[in-house]
């Protein structure tokens, strides 16, 4: 489902990723974790086609990522692939549900299409009662469930998460590990999370430890 090989990544004479070659299968829930500077994000980055890589290639679903076009790759980003970051990013101008709704949009689904794609997540993320709240009125866990459902709305093939549960505290931590997977049932999706939490990663199928660059074990 995902494949790299030879991936390195410099910034001037700082080597960030020093060869890296990992498979990944679809549906897999895969954990990457390690020491700050390991080079977790910036993998997690190339992997999904937010950075490009100093040399070697990625594909997904059999398609090479670098050779896209930037409005290409703008395309299948939206189409295949969806984001949950660690402080949500979410647009505090508007509700949670057209917060959901606006990668949908893009897409060019109709807003009728893309509300009830909308509403159908947030009822699954308990969130019904609070789609017409902006973020700011939101808990932590609750402003982190509608932004794992904006990633989920065009039904992405593999969703990246950078430190999820960074920003939680304990029992929406915890509420999140039990998300993803109960999301991997539903929605087949593939997760690949980068985190420093021990029981998010102790939930994946596989873990994988990066040091100083590199892939030291699985």
């Amino acid at each position: 489902m995902i494949k790299c090989s030879e991936i390195t990544r410099q910034f001037g004479e700082l080597k960030v990723l020093k060869g890296i070659d990992l498979n990944i299968k679809e549906g897999e829930i895969v954990s990457i974790v390690g020491a700050s500077g390991a080079g977790k994000t910036t993998l997690l980055q190339i992997l999904g086609s937010l950075d490009k890589p100093t040399n070697g290639k990625v594909f997904i679903n059999n398609v090479d990522i670098n050779k896209l076009s930037e409005n290409q790759l703008a395309r299948f980003r939206n189409e295949n692939i969806g984001f949950v970051f660690q402080f949500h990013q979410l647009l505090p101008e508007f509700t949670a549900v057209e917060n959901v709704i606006i990668p949908a949009l893009i897409k060019g689904d109709s807003k009728v299409k893309a509300l009830e794609k909308a509403n159908e997540l947030l009822a699954f993320l308990k969130l019904e009662n609070r789609k017409e709240h902006k973020p700011s009125q939101l808990s932590g866990g609750e402003k982190q469930r509608v932004a794992v459902a904006r990633a989920l709305i065009n039904e992405p093939a593999v969703v990246f998460a950078d430190e999820p549960t960074g920003n939680l505290d304990s029992k929406n931590q915890e509420e999140l590990q039990l998300l993803f997977k109960s999301l991997r049932e539903k929605y087949k999706a593939t997760f690949i999370i980068v985190t420093h939490d021990e029981h998010l990663a102790a939930m994946s199928d596989r873990v994988i430890h990066m040091k100083d660059g590199v892939i030291v074990n699985e």
